[in-house]
């Protein structure tokens, strides 16, 4: 792990006009590094998001926690969090054209090899993610985390350039395990360099220490599980190791 880094916010605009502000970490590197982008679960960006994008420059990556509501608006109320996501719904390019800026942003920053792009992604970041992936955006690998797996549009042959990981949590309420076999399907029909990995006894929300506290304000499905977070993470860094220099 490299021990020190740098960080900052980044303003930055959306298609329509939405002030985003990312969080920006990186190694003190003498060269650029490749550079990753992380999806938000529906919470907004918080300090959870903030944290994976610090690790990641740890690890020697570049990152930025991208905006997916404008302004780093935060929720801890699954209803708000809900009408701000589904808000990001109504026009069908709304996830994609945020979440694309938001890797043209991380691109630009100096420290960034923009040959060198990954994303990934939590809860409703991992459909972020997928999504952009689909959109045929120029990443080499997308790792989601208990993520959204239907697509707006199904992927066809060619169109996602990136390896894709999904790390899906076994017992996980919210998106089943026939939502993992369509979506197998849907990369298998694609030609998709995929792999899906199912965690023993975790359920939506895996990664994230305070799933089970929103868990117990919100009445929802969540729950924290160590050992598959720390799996994933593992599973995540090999990709990386795999794709990226």
């Amino acid at each position: 792990m490299t021990a020190a880094i740098k960080t900052r916010e980044i303003h930055y605009q959306a298609k329509d006009g939405s002030t985003l502000i990312g969080f920006f970490a990186a190694p003190e590197s003498s060269k650029p590094v490749a550079g990753v982008i992380v999806g938000p679960e529906w919470w907004g960006r918080t300090d959870y998001t903030v944290q994976r994008a610090r690790e990641l420059a740890e690890h020697g990556y570049a990152a930025l926690a991208i905006d997916m509501y404008g302004d780093k608006k935060v929720t801890d109320d699954a209803k708000v969090a809900y009408e701000w996501m589904t808000q990001t719904f109504q026009d069908p390019n709304t996830i994609v054209d945020r979440a694309q800026v938001g890797l043209n942003t991380l691109a630009a920053q100096p420290e960034v090899n923009a040959n060198e792009l990954a994303a990934i992604g939590f809860c409703y970041g991992g459909k972020v993610v997928l999504d952009l992936a689909r959109s045929a955006a120029p990443v080499k690998a997308v790792a989601s985390f208990h993520g959204t797996l239907s697509p707006k549009a199904p992927a066809e042959k060619g169109q996602i350039q990136a390896e894709v990981l999904v790390l899906h949590g076994e017992l996980d309420s919210m998106v089943t395990l026939d939502d993992v076999e369509s979506f197998k399907n849907e990369m298998n029909n694609a030609d998709v360099n995929y792999e899906v990995i199912i965690l023993k006894d975790a359920k939506h929300g895996f990664s994230n220490p305070l799933a089970d506290e929103k868990a117990k304000a919100n009445g929802i499905d969540l729950g924290y599980n160590q050992a598959a977070e720390q799996q994933g993470l593992a599973a995540m860094y090999a990709l990386f190791d795999r794709t990226l220099k």
